[in-house]
């Protein structure tokens, strides 16, 4: 694999080709532990299924999805802005599934996501970003790095992909 990453937007058209190399992330990353809305063993078709939507909704100017590319051209990571808010909130999009495959992690490649996603806020012109994560996860010096402040824990709010109930954090940033 190639050290060199880029990240990008993808319309939809493009993101509906991308369903499968996604999958392959999704899978990957609850595999490795990841309690991002699955559960082990997380069966191909259900990834799958969950991409389509991903593509769907960016058809329908819902959400942003953003990729990163190795210099191959292969999809090491992802993460989506969810743009589609209630009418009070026109200025708030929620961060989801922020994905990085574990052949290419520690290098940066999350931390580019995360830039880029404040970059396509910006200019979908939201001011306030909302995400939750697993609390005591690497996630959490991710996302403080990258100045978001923490809201609060919920005990037990969500499983592990093994069944194991997890904490969340819950985080917030001003553009």
């Amino acid at each position: 694999m190639s050290d060199e990453v880029s990240v990008r937007r993808v319309g939809a058209h493009e993101a509906a080709n991308c369903v499968e190399a996604l999958a392959d992330v999704l899978i990957d990353c609850v595999e490795g532990g990841a309690s991002v809305s699955f559960m082990l063993p997380l069966a191909r078709e259900k990834a799958l299924q969950f991409w389509r939507g991903v593509a769907e909704g960016v058809a329908r100017d819902e959400r942003v999805l953003l990729i990163a590319e190795s210099g191959a051209g292969d999809i090491v990571g992802t993460v989506q802005l969810i743009t589609a808010q209630p009418e009070n909130q026109p200025h708030r999009a929620d961060v989801a599934k922020m994905l990085v495959a574990r052949r290419a992690r520690r290098r940066g490649i999350a931390q580019q996501l995360m830039a880029a996603v404040d970059a396509v806020a910006r200019e979908e012109g939201k001011s306030v970003l909302v995400l939750d994560t697993v609390t005591g996860g690497d996630a959490e010096r991710l996302y403080e790095r990258a100045g978001w402040q923490r809201a609060g824990v919920v005990p037990k709010y969500a499983l592990m992909p093994d069944g194991e109930f997890c904490a969340t954090t819950f985080y917030y940033k001003h553009l």
